[in-house]
């Protein structure tokens, strides 16, 4: 990324779980994590620091989403998310471009610092990354 693009850290990383309950068991219980939100759609927001980890179960509308459940053949983690000091949109678009990554719509999405610009591309592997710029309405 050109020098213009700053990094500050890793936003989230949502994971797709098999059982929610032993899930929270272990962040909650276990690594000591608070629930910051929790979305009808099955989505529950932990925080870790200054990142969320974000749990989705894989038998919700957005888990099936993801593909199969975790397992040998199947991934748990649906995707990371960068958070970047700045987030100019034709800038960014323009990079990927001239690298010839294709980057999904621009939208406003919750993160750990709160609501602000994001979006999608896809790594060579085909892991899905999240670019998100500062909050407009921080948490």
């Amino acid at each position: 990324m050109p020098q213009d693009f700053d990094f500050i850290a890793i936003d989230h990383v949502v994971l797709r779980v098999a059982d929610m309950e032993r899930s929270l068991a272990f962040y909650q219980g276990v690594l000591g994590l608070e629930v910051e939100r929790q979305l009808d759609i099955g989505l529950v927001q932990l925080r870790a620091g200054g990142s969320l980890i974000d749990l989705v179960p894989v038998d919700s509308e957005l888990g099936r989403m993801g593909g199969a459940a975790p397992g040998e053949d199947a991934h748990n983690m649906d995707h990371f998310c960068l958070s970047m000091a700045e987030f100019v949109e034709d800038e960014i678009r323009s990079w990927l471009a001239a690298n010839e990554v294709p980057a999904g719509n621009v939208e406003r999405r919750y993160g750990a610092g709160g609501i602000g610009p994001s979006l999608y591309l896809k790594d060579p592997d085909g892991n899905t990354v999240e670019l998100k710029g500062p909050p407009d309405v921080t948490r």
